[in-house]
This record gives structure tokens, sequence and C-alpha cells, in this order.
């Protein structure tokens, strides 16, 4: 059985510490599952750990969009196998691209299974184990399609229902009738009498099923061809373009535990710690959870159920129950991320500010962990200025390299190619004047420093 993992969106619901280049399933605020360990991990590092200990990662790719690459690398290894769309275009194309790369460039068999899921569930390892079984009822039901639903503990109005045919299903293998998308309480009350199911968001399927799909829409079934032709594929989700079309749809259950992180209350409920970074709360605030990423202190005083999160791109404070509606507030706020993750380190705008005659100044902290490089690369609309204040790496300016230390100052001219590799952890702060000051205007030329050094030992050959 292979596995698609899904990571995607911008996670707008846990606003400030999210954004379009840190969804949620980045943020590192969950206790890692050795309990010897003290330290914080996201959700996809708890997942890829869970599927790592059962052996199924050397089975797993992950599809996901450009920006979320580095943080992939970042977080879970730089030999993780990943699916890249070149533009977002929703569910089905994501898995028929990952379906084509199963297909054409390992080869998989049009009778394999695969298994489909978010990136980001909150789950035991028994889920995995259970997702497994759904091969088995594939064979065994001969349906062509067979989803995994959990078994509810409350009427949500959060979450799908799977609705099954009573009549037609077993005790193991579930028939489905039809899904009602997040109803009202009452309704959910009177589905789960019915034996609904949440839907997770878990399903497998024959490979053949989905290469079968693209070639009656005439569309390549070629990994490489169909990257190229990726604008062709609808702008669709798996469950409009395929699961409502299908007819022959079976379902097993999961009676563990299982939660969607996707907001602020839901996510407290699993945090490490109560406080987290530079904060502190009085007694008295009792249910009361602060996230802290900047280097000012946070203090909360006699606030009971709340939330406080803070972060370069912004600060939230909200009533617990009311922190799902955060998108009200977030929805059209339209900013550059404040914090990313690279796949050699991070950094962090501390300032940027637009003066009235088009110039710009940004300020940034750059951390690159130790062996690792920025780009070789170029800008054409500004100058940076480096002040080195950790550790010590090799700088390549102009086609020349020399050592950079705590304490040196580097400029780099409009136009000039550089990059820098860290031989211990390296930390600068860099200023940028220009007047684009956008990510379009990183020209790379190379990305690995052995490609580097072989360039400048033909260059000063």
């Amino acid at each position: 059985m292979k596995l698609i993992l899904l990571s995607g969106g911008s996670g707008k619901r846990l606003w400030p510490l999210s954004n379009d280049a840190r969804s949620k399933q980045f943020l590192k605020v969950l206790p890692k599952l050795d309990s010897q360990d003290k330290g914080l991990q996201s959700m996809v590092q708890r997942v890829w750990g869970q599927l790592e200990r059962l052996g199924l990662t050397q089975s797993a790719v992950i599809a996901t969009s450009n920006s979320q690459v580095d943080m992939i690398h970042n977080q879970i290894g730089k030999n993780v196998p990943i699916i890249i769309e070149p533009e977002r275009r929703d569910t089905y194309p994501a898995i028929a691209l990952a379906a084509t790369y199963l297909y054409s460039s390992k080869n998989t068999d049009k009778d394999e299974i695969v298994g489909v899921l978010p990136v980001d569930p909150y789950v035991d390892d028994n889920f995995f184990k259970r997702l497994l079984d759904l091969e088995a009822v594939l064979n065994a039901s001969n349906a062509e399609l067979a989803l995994m639903g959990v078994q509810p503990t409350f009427p949500s109005e959060k979450y799908g229902y799977i609705i099954p045919n009573i009549e037609q299903s077993t005790k193991e293998i579930v028939k489905v009738s039809h899904f009602k998308e997040k109803p009202n309480t009452q309704e959910a009350k009177s589905l789960i009498e019915k034996h609904a199911l949440w839907n997770c968001g878990v399903f497998a399927f024959r490979l053949g099923k989905v290469i079968s799909l693209l070639e009656q829409n005439s569309l390549p079934t070629s990994y490489d061809q169909l990257l190229d032709n990726y604008s062709l594929l609808p702008k669709i989700s798996f469950d409009y373009e395929v699961v409502e079309k299908t007819n022959n749809i079976v379902a097993i259950s999961y009676d563990g535990a299982w939660k969607d992180l996707g907001t602020w209350n839901t996510l407290t409920e699993e945090m490490a710690s109560d406080v987290i970074g530079r904060a502190n709360k009085s007694n008295d605030s009792v249910n009361t959870h602060i996230v802290n990423e900047l280097d000012i202190p946070v203090s909360v005083l006699g606030l009971s159920n709340i939330l406080v999160a803070a972060s370069p791109d912004g600060i939230l404070v909200t009533d617990k129950q009311a922190s799902p509606r955060i998108k009200e507030l977030v929805y059209n706020l339209h900013q550059r991320p404040m914090y990313e993750e690279r796949r050699w380190g991070w950094y962090r705008v501390l300032e940027h500010t637009k003066y009235e005659d088009q110039m710009e100044v940004l300020t940034k902290r750059i951390n690159i962990k130790a062996g690792n490089n920025l780009s070789y690369q170029y800008h054409n609309y500004r100058k940076e200025i480096w002040t080195i204040v950790k550790g010590e790496g090799i700088l390549l300016l102009d086609n020349e390299l020399n050592v950079i230390r705590t304490g040196d100052v580097v400029e780099i001219p409009v136009g000039v190619k550089h990059a820098v590799k860290a031989v211990t952890e390296l930390e600068f702060i860099e200023v940028q004047t220009g007047t684009q000051l956008v990510e379009e205007d990183n020209h790379r030329i190379l990305l690995t420093w052995d490609e580097i050094e072989d360039s400048v030992y033909s260059l000063n050959k």
C-alpha cells in the first residue's frame, strides 16, 4: 500500500503564528512522543515520526506546494519524497500528480492500493494501523473507494459525516449511502443515532482509478508531462471530482482518539505547556494559554479561558470559545510572512519601512544551521548590509571567497552575486535598502555549496 500525505493550507485559523509560509502543521507547540524529551514538535513532525515507527515512511510521499518545501525539509529531513505542485489547484490535482509519480516514475502497478490522508491528524499509532486495513477492505468488497471514518464522541458542527446504508452494511464494512457536510448540532445528533461517522479525510483507491480518469480527460499519465500541463487539471477537490461521482463506496470505522487541531481552542488542549516563550501568568488565570515568539515579555493577570499568541506577524488576544472566528478578522489581512523556516535555517523580519520616494528598508535576523548555505544569488533592486552577530562562515562575494566571523560587516551592492555557508551556526542582521524588497528579486543561480565551489574553481582557473 502506498501513502500520499496532503500538506496544504495557509492556516489563517491559527493566526498570528501561522501564515502563507507556515501553515498550522508546522507550528512547534506539541509535546514530543518520547516522554523523556522535553522539546517541542510540530504536527507534521509528530505524524512523520509515527509513520517511521511503524515502518511506513518508505511507501509514503508528501504532496505540497512550493512554498512549503523548505519547511518540510527543515522539520523532517531533506530525503523526504515530495511531490511539488507547480501551483495550488486543490486536492484532486495534487492527488492526480502524486498518482502519476507513483505510476510513471516509480513503476507502481495500477492494481496497487493508494491511501490518502492529511499530514496533520492528532492521533495515536493505532490510527495508522487501522488505515492499513483499507487495503483488505477494498479487495474484499470490490468497491472503488474505501474511506476511514471516526466514531463521533459528540455532535460536532465542524466535521463532515459519512452516512451508512444500514441494510447493506456489516460489522466489518460500512456501505456508504451519502455524505453530510457540517450539519447543525441537532442534525448531527440525529446522524450519530443513525451510526454516521466523522469524515476525517482518509480514503483509499486502486491507482488505476485516477490514472483512468486522466486518460478519459486526455491528460498525461506521465509525471513529467503532467507537471508541464498542470494548469489543465480542474481546480477542484477530490471529494467533488471523484468521491461524489463514485457509486460503490465502503468505509471502515476507527474508534480511537482523533482530533483536528485546526483552531486555537483545540490546539491548546494538546499543547506541551500552557506558557511557551517569554511569558508568565497569574495563578488565578485558569485555562489560559500564552504562546510568545517575540523577544519582549508577555504577562496575563486575572484572565481565564483566553489565549494570547504573539509572533512577528501580529498579536492575538481571544476568548478560547471565540477563537474559531479568527478568520473574520484576518481574512483580508495581506502582508509578507514575518517569520519563515527554510531548508538552511530560519529568518525573522524585525522591521519594514516604506518611504514616500518609494524607497524601502527591511531588517531581518537570519540564522543558518552549521553546514548549510544560502543559494548563490543576486538582486536587481536592492543592496544589503550584513552584520555578523554569531558564528563563522564562508562568504562568496563577487567570485572571491572569504571567512566571516562575529563582528564583521559585509556590504553587498545591487547586482553583485553572493552566497554564504555556515561553518558553525551563523547568525547575522541583514538590512535591505531598495525599491522592490520582494522574493521575486532573489535571482538564484546555484543552490548547493558543492555547485557553488565548482563554479568558483572554474572561474578562477
